[in-house]
């Protein structure tokens, strides 16, 4: 019983996150919110790669998709694209520094991003503004409180 309540905190954090990237900013701060669900969803790759994988990145995304309103399945496969390059080279990526893994995990967020903007371009005719990267830069610099955060807590809470 203990072990899954243990487990039930990851999928807490997952929701949070969800509700993050939903909640109401204003216009001007809206354009700057980090992919909170990608975030979180990375750090648990990384921590318990046996716990989150791509079949959860894949079910975050499409609940992204769902709430946001996008067309189905473009954030799903998008989550899914990083998930995997992230659980492939999980044990490389653990041995980074905190500031590498925020530099690799903003490569991540341009590659999801233009992968977003591509597939949305091709179903929906969307076109590219440079305001469309700010999530890239804002998810680089929280990357760091998210990684200490969220490792703190699994400590913590002992979660495995």
């Amino acid at each position: 019983m203990q072990s899954n309540w243990r487990f039930l905190w990851i999928h807490l954090t997952l929701l949070l996150a969800l509700l993050l990237a939903v909640m109401p900013l204003p216009a001007e701060v809206k354009l700057f919110r980090p992919d909170w669900p990608l975030l979180v969803l990375c750090y648990w790759v990384l921590a318990l790669p046996h716990r989150a994988s791509i079949g959860t990145a894949f079910v975050m995304g499409f609940l992204v998709d769902v709430m946001v309103g996008t067309v189905l399945g473009v954030n799903a496969l998008g989550y899914s694209v990083v998930t995997f390059i992230v659980a492939a080279n999980y044990l490389k990526i653990r041995n980074f520094s905190i500031l590498q893994q925020a530099l690799l995990i903003g490569m991540l967020l341009a590659l999801y991003h233009l992968l977003l903007f591509w597939l949305s371009h091709f179903l929906t005719g969307v076109y590219f503004r440079a305001a469309y990267l700010w999530p890239v830069l804002t998810g680089m610099l929280v990357w760091p409180y998210i990684f200490l955060f969220l490792r703190r807590m699994r400590r913590q809470l002992k979660i495995q």
